[in-house]
């Protein structure tokens, strides 16, 4: 347990931001998966109660949320710490106070911030600003906090990480470049299967394949889903059309019909496979209710993991130490 919170990888990361996992490295990712195992085993033990005592963290939330408002809303709690909810139309960053007035303000009154919202720019720009930690909860392009949780899942399933490989089938979207991100720390084999109109960010995709070969991690991108899931350790899907996508819906339905995982296409997968899903779901879209409710689906797993892994991101960032 000492090791995981006091050791040189932990104080590396200790008063820092978490906006992408492209800025940790392989080792530091893989510290955040350990300590959510920690945790999670740990979740009733008294000395994670003092973790982050009389700590607080503002959480700004400019986009709707379930499980990333509740996971670290529980997860200041149970580590003794204290989460301010604020939504932007009741700051006054709705009223026109910059985002840079507010990182400085907020700054002098909490131990850290989270966003969740739409452009990363925006988040980069708050944590340029701010004195405290900054993390992602959630932008356009990128998802951090749901990867750690989603490879603490296949850790916990299909066992050593090195060895997987897994297929993301549908939308090329800010998921699918923390899942490639995640992916290419940890040495995993990883193909992103969308159609070509819905391809990931191309930046993204170099940078997570350069990082790859650090870790001898594959980074690889499909069109042809029944291909892609052919012999997988596990399949990961998400909805088609996301927040702020409302106007696409019914071209991107059109263009991702082929892609559902439905019975058919998992079974193309290795026996065994495991099913995954951030949530929330449009059943019988990219997922029907026959699988999602399966006996190979770990999506209520995932997303219990989701307050692990923000206890960890938290504890680590924020850098405290148990007592």
């Amino acid at each position: 347990m000492e090791r995981i919170f006091r050791d040189g990888v932990a104080r590396e990361m200790a008063g820092h931001d978490f906006l992408t996992i492209a800025d940790l490295s392989s080792e530091q990712f893989q510290r955040l998966i350990d300590a959510a195992q920690v945790l999670k085993q740990a979740r009733r033990a008294p000395w994670t109660r003092r973790l982050l005592e009389g700590r607080t963290l503002a959480m700004i939330f400019a986009k709707p949320s379930t499980r990333t408002r509740v996971s670290f809303e529980v997860a200041m709690y149970e580590l003794g710490g204290y989460a301010l909810f604020l939504n932007p139309q009741d700051l006054q960053l709705g009223r026109g106070e910059t985002v840079a007035d507010t990182a400085r303000v907020l700054s002098r009154m909490v131990d850290g911030i989270l966003i969740r919202t739409f452009e990363q720019a925006e988040v980069e720009e708050l944590a340029r600003h701010a004195t405290v930690p900054v993390i992602n909860g959630l932008t356009n392009t990128f998802h951090p906090t749901q990867a750690v949780a989603d490879l603490l899942t296949l850790r916990e399933h299909k066992g050593d990480l090195h060895r997987l490989v897994v297929t993301y089938v549908g939308d090329g979207n800010n998921v699918a470049h923390s899942l490639m991100l995640g992916a290419a720390r940890v040495g995993m084999e990883l193909r992103v299967c969308t159609p070509p109109e819905l391809a990931p960010d191309p930046e993204v995709v170099r940078m997570a394949q350069q990082k790859a070969e650090e870790t001898g991690a594959r980074i690889l991108l499909c069109h042809d889903p029944a291909e892609a899931v052919d012999g997988v350790d596990a399949v990961y899907t998400d909805v088609w059309a996301s927040m702020g996508q409302e106007g696409e819906r019914e071209r991107r339905l059109e263009l991702l019909r082929p892609y559902q995982v439905n019975q058919e296409l998992l079974s193309r997968a290795r026996p065994g496979a495991v099913v995954l899903h951030c949530l929330p779901a449009h059943r019988n879209e990219e997922i029907t209710d026959e699988v999602m409710d399966g006996p190979q689906s770990v999506v209520f797993d995932q997303a219990e993991n989701r307050l692990h892994a923000q206890k960890a991101i938290l504890t680590l960032f924020l850098g405290t130490e148990p007592v």
